[in-house]
């Protein structure tokens, strides 16, 4: 399924007050955008999740990584990243009140027709409200662009790679893990 954009632009608040049948439902900039995620980036998302659940497991205190959940940004913005880690400290408790709190990190993977807002508009707006890192991963170039502030008082992502091959995808919010980026990507043909 393509993404799609109702006409007709929603606040937040009327947003998170519909109820909508697809299961991948974003407000962006008030607009709906509805997309159904295919399977390379299924491959790619379990591949993720499977190893950011193995090193939370392997110690205390190491947060919690969740799929999508819906995080209200701003009264324009309601976003479901494919994957949310949130630190230790601000996990978010299961009975929690819905729409949740920005993470720690949002991971956004690539789909054909969403992509242009996750490496446009997306990234600006997650930058603009703080968030620390985002990991935007490419299933096409089989690499996964990392943006991160340097300091948690930094202004705006100023680190930028492109994680590839062999090299390890790290975090400074994730001492320990370090799993090579081909790893996430060795399901795909």
């Amino acid at each position: 399924m393509m993404a799609m954009t109702v006409a007709q632009r929603m606040t937040a608040d009327e947003f998170l007050a519909t109820t909508f049948d697809e299961r991948w439902v974003e407000l962006i900039d008030g607009e709906v955008v509805v997309n159904e995620p295919r399977l390379p980036h299924g491959l790619v998302s379990t591949e993720l999740i499977v190893a950011l659940r193995a090193w939370t497991d392997a110690a205390d205190d190491r947060g919690m990584v969740v799929v999508p959940i819906d995080v209200r940004l701003d009264d324009r913005n309601v976003y479901a990243p494919d994957i949310l880690w949130y630190g230790g400290a601000r996990a978010p408790a299961a009975d929690a009140p819905w729409p949740y709190p920005l993470p720690d990190l949002a991971i956004e993977i690539r789909s054909p027709s969403t992509w242009r807002y996750d490496v446009g508009i997306k990234k600006a707006v997650y930058e603009r409200l703080g968030l620390p890192e985002l990991w935007l991963v490419d299933t096409e170039a089989r690499a996964v662009l990392v943006f991160r502030r340097s300091t948690a008082r930094a202004a705006s992502f100023d680190v930028a790679l492109e994680i590839a091959g062999d090299a390890p995808l790290q975090s400074p919010l994730l001492p320990g893990f370090a799993p090579p980026a081909a790893r996430l990507f060795t399901a795909l043909p």
